[in-house]
């Protein structure tokens, strides 16, 4: 089985992130019946891809849930407190197994603690229905498990859609196909099968999965059950046409279910209308509605790499063209400077994966750390599918994690002082994504009690960071960066959530790694916003390429406000530092040559070339000898010996072969 243990670890994963989602819900609104519907779906599927897989003590704790699950469903228990905290403790045990399971190849869990709360769930409440009732459900699945028909296992959604076929007239037939041994294109015949029948009809079920047949992961044969309004030899002769396989048909009824209280649970779903607008869901989601498909995350960046090495060839061809002025190598360079951009997009569309696979991990963190802190939350997410590239998102979610729980610690006030400060004893919490342009900006805003700038500037002249004299003249926007400084923290005591100083300083650190930028919003008792600007990818970037004596340099053009040139008249010299005005405003100077100490002889004239760069709020003006221009640029590493070197974010190799720095603002700063 080990060559399905990818498959099996990634769908688990899936798997568990929705029953997550879908027990909050179902927490908020104990009559969401769809919720409920989408967690026993989920948790059976788990069970029987980890019994498949041989995982028993995974598939034991998800039976044992499913009986709990069942019983919500059938109105013999209620959706309490109790049974939704003892099936979230599951999912983290489930969690903690997958884990397992992915770094030591077994999970080896002693599940009784929980298998034992859930049996005490169903006993202390089955005597309001029937004295017999978890002896009924496990009699129930046991009987479902031995009398599988045809390798399907049918669920009671199954049923629904099965008994509305019949009942609408259409045609249900049950196939076993088997390959030819020494058939080549296993895949290729199971899509024909499919591709037939779905002219004429929709399929209910499949074994193998779908997936499974598509990729050719299956021995000789597989198994369909289908509608179709064609007639037996019909439908049968079309199947049969197809070259290297063999059909065995049979008309299907809903005898063949031989399911245990068949008829009473096919009532219930008869009458419930949710149920059935889900089992028509089920209907029209086919193979044929299947367009994507499982890329190793190495693979993709291979291919961005290649894509990296074609941009450059690009460059030296577009030098080689320029410099022998050949017009035929001119054309064909313009031609292939359409493909190789064009092919660069598609590389970032395929890299680009909604954040919402960020978010998702923060509602139950929320739920259980405002649980812990005996505070009412109202979390909201926005924008979770805004898109962002695998090597951003990689990063980003332990800033996130620092972020909301700083604000359910620090920021959203207890129900009675909310009350108390004439606001809703429920705190607001808004976690939310947005595009403009060539950034993305996450916001983690809440409507607690604000940033109190007296007590931030009291800490940061009692550790140092600022003197008393220094304190007088900094502005609201410069007290709350004290923040940010490694091992500040307001907090009057320690406890497992915060006041080690820990966070905030890492928070900052870990967005500036990822060339991002983090600013705060704050209004005493109303609220505080922290805002994220990040690019969308960090592969491959525009960049304005500068000289300096005899070196290039590359500036990331997402840092450049504006150039410009000036005189050497035009620069003044206050405390030391050289500054010029820009449009009245004073812009301290700093000579590119001095900070990176490059060798060769200036280049003597009257005039400067200055690239003003910025760092959130401030910006400096960088003098450089030339402007060569704008350019798309692919960074690369310099290894583990040159990396962490301040003011410097990689390297490029240019259209001359020689490599080219590129100036990481940031640390500059």
């Amino acid at each position: 089985m080990s060559q399905y243990m990818d498959i099996f670890l990634d769908e688990s994963k899936e798997h568990l992130t929705i029953l997550n989602e879908n027990l909050l819900e179902l927490e908020k609104n104990s009559g969401n019946t769809s919720s409920l519907n989408e967690i026993f779906r989920a948790a059976h599927t788990l069970k029987g891809m980890a019994s498949t897989m041989g995982f028993e003590d995974v598939a034991d704790l998800t039976h044992h849930m499913e009986n709990v699950l069942s019983a919500l469903k059938e109105g013999i228990l209620d959706v309490d407190s109790q049974v939704v905290d003892v099936l979230f403790q599951c999912f983290d045990r489930m969690q903690c197994m997958i884990d397992k399971l992915e770094s030591m190849g077994n999970s080896n869990l002693d599940n009784t603690d929980l298998i034992n709360m859930l049996e005490d769930i169903q006993s202390g409440n089955y005597h309001r229905q029937s004295t017999d009732y978890g002896a009924a459900v496990e009699d129930k699945y046991e009987q479902v498990e031995e009398k599988q028909l045809m390798g399907f296992d049918f669920n009671s959604f199954d049923v629904a859609v099965i008994k509305e076929a019949i009942s609408a007239g259409n045609n249900i037939y049950y196939a076993r196909i088997s390959v030819d041994q020494d058939c080549m294109m296993k895949a290729v015949r199971a899509f024909m099968v499919f591709k037939n029948i779905e002219e004429d009809g929709e399929i209910i079920k499949s074994n193998p999965h779908v997936q499974d047949l598509d990729e050719g992961k299956f021995d000789s044969e597989f198994e369909l059950l289908f509608i179709s309004n064609l007639a037996f030899d019909e439908i049968d002769k079309r199947i049969n046409n197809i070259s290297e396989i063999t059909v065995s048909m049979t008309k299907f009824d809903e005898s063949m279910l031989n399911l245990p209280e068949q008829d009473n649970k096919s009532k219930k779903i008869e009458k419930n209308p949710e149920v059935n607008a889900e089992a028509e869901a089920d209907i029209r989601q086919t193979p044929k509605g299947r367009k994507t498909v499982r890329v190793d995350i190495d693979r993709l960046d291979m291919l961005m790499n290649l894509v990296g090495e074609l941009v450059m060839h690009k460059g030296c061809l577009e030098q080689i063209g320029a410099t022998n002025k050949i017009p035929q190598l001119n054309e064909t360079i313009e031609q292939m400077d359409r493909i190789s951009a064009d092919l660069q997009s598609v590389v970032m569309i395929v890299r680009m994966v909604p954040i919402e696979q960020v978010f998702n991990r923060f509602p139950r963190m929320v739920r259980d750390l405002a649980k812990e802190l005996n505070k009412e939350i109202d979390f909201i997410m926005e924008g979770k599918e805004t898109e962002l590239d695998r090597t951003v998102i990689d990063e980003i979610g332990d800033p996130l994690v620092h972020l909301l729980r700083n604000a359910l610690d620090h920021g959203i006030e207890l129900p009675e002082e909310r009350i108390a400060a004439g606001k809703p004893g429920q705190g607001t919490l808004i976690l939310s994504a947005k595009h403009e342009g060539n950034n993305v900006y996450i916001d983690v805003q809440d409507d607690g009690q604000g940033i109190d700038s007296d007590l931030v500037l009291a800490k940061a002249i009692e550790k140092g960071i600022v003197s008393q004299s220094e304190a007088q003249q900094l502005t609201d926007s410069e007290i709350h960066r004290f923040i940010f400084t490694p091992g500040f923290s307001t907090s009057q005591q320690v406890t497992d959530i915060s006041g080690r100083g820990v966070g905030l300083d890492v928070v900052k650190t870990k967005i500036e790694s990822i060339n991002g930028e983090i600013s705060i919003e704050t209004k005493p008792g109303q609220g505080t916003k922290f805002r994220i600007k990040l690019p969308l990818t960090l592969a491959i970037i525009q960049a304005l390429m500068v000289s300096v004596k005899d070196e290039i340099y590359a500036i990331p053009l997402s840092s450049v406000n504006e150039t410009s040139l000036i005189n050497q008249s035009d620069i003044k010299v206050i405390q030391n530092q050289e500054v010029i005005i820009l449009r009245g405003d004073v812009l301290p100077l700093f000579r590119l040559k001095d900070i990176l100490s490059v060798p060769g002889e200036d280049i003597p004239g009257s005039q400067l070339y200055v690239v003003v760069v910025r760092k959130g709020e401030h910006q400096i003006g960088l003098v450089v000898d030339t402007l060569i221009g704008q350019q798309e640029i692919v960074i690369k590493s310099l290894g583990r010996t040159l990396s962490n070197i301040p003011g410097i974010a990689g390297a490029i190799v240019a259209g001359d072969g020689n490599v080219r720095l590129i100036i990481d603002i940031a640390t500059l700063f």
